[in-house]
């Protein structure tokens, strides 16, 4: 059974670059990759805050967030 990985975006450059590189490169045998842009998926701006996350990009994997650059506060989706 495939593990879960979740990565949050904002559609901004740093974001967009971040998940070409990182969410494109998770093995895809282990992991469902689903990529979720809270700039236009607003409803799920609580469910990225319950994982831990507070800017994104983030990628969030095996319930535990990563954040990999700073693109924009999660306030700042709101």
């Amino acid at each position: 059974m495939k593990s879960k990985a979740i990565f949050y975006h904002a559609g901004c450059p740093v974001c967009i670059a971040a998940e070409q590189s990182l969410a494109k490169a998770i093995d895809p045998a282990r992991y469902e990759v689903e990529v979720v842009h809270l700039g236009t998926d607003r409803a799920r701006l609580d469910e990225a805050e319950a994982f831990g996350v507070k800017s994104v990009p983030a990628l969030v994997m095996d319930g535990t967030a990563f954040h990999i650059n700073f693109g924009a506060g999660i306030d700042a989706l709101r």
